[in-house]
């Protein structure tokens, strides 16, 4: 009988796929599978343990075992928002490692929540082949479903959730367009970062050491980058925070 493996991230995508497999499949053969980063929300797990019991599924966690801020030591490389180790060795080796030893691949299918934005759903094909040799569906792009706006998407996903009864993550309600790393993701940009200095000026400061750290190992690196007069530079996270409060706080 074939295994449905959602990747389930902790975020209300992934909690729109999970609904739909259960919907179309049942749950008597469905996988919660998801990977700790080790610096997640710890209402991300609030939210992942809600949805394991609105589905009576339990959660398989799989991990690595370091943060990512571990990782970056050891490769000798900062993740930024270009490159970003800690996704590979994070999430996708311990989840592959995973489904190797438990989802056969003439017999699972993995599902992913990529909504139907036209931003995410140029990221279909990336994943599919990432993903390989198993099989890949993406239940939120569906021809059923509505082609909406990121903004519009979300909305509708954290109406379901509050629909079934389970309280979206905070970091939604907090301003955060992800709910993955705590608000610390290197892969967000620069607003980002300035949000999580306003919301969490502690998680900020950690991550600005941690960094700093790293820079004097590595050289003259950084997670950000900016630019003046069409030339790149480095933006370390304790040049943000100066730029940040020397200027007017800006809305999200």
């Amino acid at each position: 009988m074939t295994q449905h493996v959602v990747q389930f991230s902790g975020g209300v995508g992934s909690f729109g796929a999970a609904l739909r497999v259960a919907e179309k499949h049942g749950t008597s053969n469905m996988t919660l599978l998801i990977a700790d980063t080790k610096i997640e929300d710890p209402d991300l797990w609030r939210f992942a343990y809600d949805t394991s019991s609105l589905l009576n599924v339990p959660l398989t966690v799989v991990a690595d075992g370091r943060t990512p801020w571990e990782l970056f030591r050891d490769k000798r490389f900062l993740g930024n928002d270009r490159i970003t180790p800690c996704t590979m060795y994070l999430k996708q080796i311990p989840c592959r490692k995973w489904m190797k030893a438990n989802a056969p691949v003439d017999d699972s299918i993995i599902y992913i929540g990529i909504e139907k934005t036209k931003r995410d759903r140029a990221r279909i094909p990336a994943i599919a082949r990432n993903w390989k040799p198993w099989r890949t569906q993406f239940p939120l792009c569906n021809r059923w479903e509505p082609e909406l706006t990121k903004e519009e998407s979300k909305a509708r996903l954290l109406d379901e959730a509050r629909w079934f009864g389970i309280e979206p993550p905070r970091l939604y309600e907090l301003g955060f367009e992800h709910n993955n790393c705590g608000g610390t993701c290197v892969r967000a940009g620069q607003t980002q970062w300035k949000h999580t200095l306003d919301v969490f000026p502690e998680r900020f400061e950690h991550a600005e050491a941690q960094e700093a750290e790293l820079r004097t190992t590595l050289g003259n690196v950084s997670i950000l980058r900016q630019r003046r007069k069409g030339v790149s530079y480095n933006l370390p996270l304790s040049e943000l925070r100066r730029q940040h409060h020397a200027s007017p706080a800006l809305p999200l």
